[in-house]
């Protein structure tokens, strides 16, 4: 296995570290002579959430583990965090996926089925890269191709979407430092395009601090672009579930393990191996 901690800054000089060193941790798969050396993994980038304000260890190596075990090669992403506003993580998710990218060959990641995953603002943040992946100022500023920073899929798993009614106020305070015009831009219901990736979203109806109506509006931009994707609304759930089960939740917090809710996870990688053509 390889198991490695990156900072993206060492490979990308023009990011910040204002808010927090931007830290790329890699869980992948060796491959063996004995069975295929030339074997090439998915890969899934992870955003874990925490309001802008943290990063939560809670949506990093257990989702990591999860995905490993399913087939991917797993990376997770410590991005930049308040005092930092945009585009600061924005930067750090396109500079992650460039260097997963300029790195296939030795992590064994086939560059062409590398997706996102995203929790809560992670979720937004993850969503931000699959909708802005394009704009020329990302390659420009990490001295690279716009293609490189293309997530292949999308996987939002609770996601801050909005800046409007039914936004996470917080999430959008900690990004934006009040700029409305910025608000209204990183409002990802109006920001999918034609290329935007397929996606698959989950949500529990009974969220009360990241109302599921975000994950609706992402669904019905998607919808009205013709983008392949997959909600999921479970009927009971606290947010911030991450996996659903004893990986995740803590002694103290019996609300996080949600059977109902786990079924996410399966869900998610039968998506991804569809949009993915994934063959294991």
């Amino acid at each position: 296995m390889i198991h490695e901690t990156i900072n993206l800054r060492e490979f990308y000089p023009a990011l910040s570290a204002v808010g927090g060193e931007p830290i790329l941790k890699a869980y992948c798969r060796d491959v063996s002579r004995e069975i295929d050396p030339e074997r090439r993994f998915p890969a899934m980038l992870i955003c874990p959430g925490g309001a802008y304000a943290f990063v939560s260890d809670r949506e990093g190596e257990p989702i990591a583990i999860d995905y490993l075990d399913a087939g991917f090669n797993a990376f997770v992403l410590y991005y930049s965090v308040a005092p930092a506003h945009y585009p600061s993580a924005l930067l750090q998710a396109a500079a992650a996926m460039d260097y997963i990218r300029k790195n296939a060959v030795k992590y064994h990641v086939d560059p062409e089925k590398i997706a996102v995953s995203g929790f809560s603002a992670g979720g937004h943040l993850a969503g931000s890269i699959a909708c802005f992946w394009s704009e020329k100022f990302l390659a420009e500023t990490l001295k690279t191709t716009s293609g490189n920073l293309k997530p292949n899929a999308a996987v939002l798993s609770y996601a801050v979407i909005t800046g409007g009614e039914k936004a996470h106020r917080g999430s959008f305070d900690n990004l934006c430092a009040g700029d409305q015009a910025l608000v209204q831009k990183m409002s990802l219901e109006t920001a999918v395009t034609k290329e935007t990736p397929p996606t698959f979203l989950w949500h529990t109806a009974t969220d009360t601090c990241v109302p599921v109506e975000n994950s609706l509006l992402m669904a019905s931009a998607l919808r009205e672009k013709q983008i392949p994707f997959e909600l999921h609304i479970f009927s009971e759930g606290c947010h911030g579930l991450s996996t659903c089960d004893y990986q995740s939740a803590g002694p103290n917090s019996p609300g996080m393990i949600n059977p109902e809710a786990s079924k996410w996870f399966k869900l998610s990688v039968a998506f991804l191996k569809k949009q993915l053509n994934l063959k294991f």
